[in-house]
């Protein structure tokens, strides 16, 4: 079972319960993707300073045997704690997009939505989105809602992770 290290800053503190390694398996569907299973590792780490890094790993999963089949997504970022209970999150994707979100940290639960998106000449159109994180029975729930491709803000995907000692 985790426990709060007594290395963690103060301001880390209210997310605390996301440092670790997690695994698991989720859903992926928006209007233009094919509804499909995935594989995702997330690593949330901490150097002693006042943010978390976070990396994460997935890929597609074939629906009969649950084998690896190929990559579908790689994120890259930091949470900044902020003065009165919120976050900051700055993720960069290979695709060209970097993302800016923030919301407020409730006891195991983080309800973000994007401040900025920031997309190369060769990104895709992608305007919006919103994630919630939430620790459930020492599982990591996240549900990501995205506004792409001329689509409104809707579900893309979601996943269920476990912590991996």
């Amino acid at each position: 079972m985790f426990t709060l290290d007594q290395d963690i800053p103060e301001p880390l503190r209210p997310l605390a319960w996301l440092i670790g390694r997690w695994e698991g398996a989720g859903l992926v569907g928006y209007p233009g993707v094919e509804e499909a299973q995935f594989g995702q590792a997330v690593d949330v780490t901490h150097d002693g300073r006042d943010f978390l890094q976070w990396e994460s790993r997935s890929w597609y999963l074939d629906p009969e045997t649950g084998e690896r089949t190929k990559p579908f997504a790689v994120e890259s970022g930091f949470w900044r704690p902020l003065p009165g209970g919120e976050v900051e999150l700055l993720l960069a994707h290979p695709t060209g997009v970097l993302e800016l979100y923030y919301g407020p940290v409730e006891p195991a639960r983080v309800q973000l939505k994007t401040d900025g998106v920031l997309r190369s000449p060769t990104a895709g159109e992608y305007n919006a989105a919103t994630r919630m994180y939430g620790l459930v029975e020492s599982q990591l729930f996240w549900a990501l809602d995205v506004a792409a491709g001329g689509h409104e803000l809707q579900n893309h995907s979601s996943a269920r992770l476990k912590r991996v000692e």
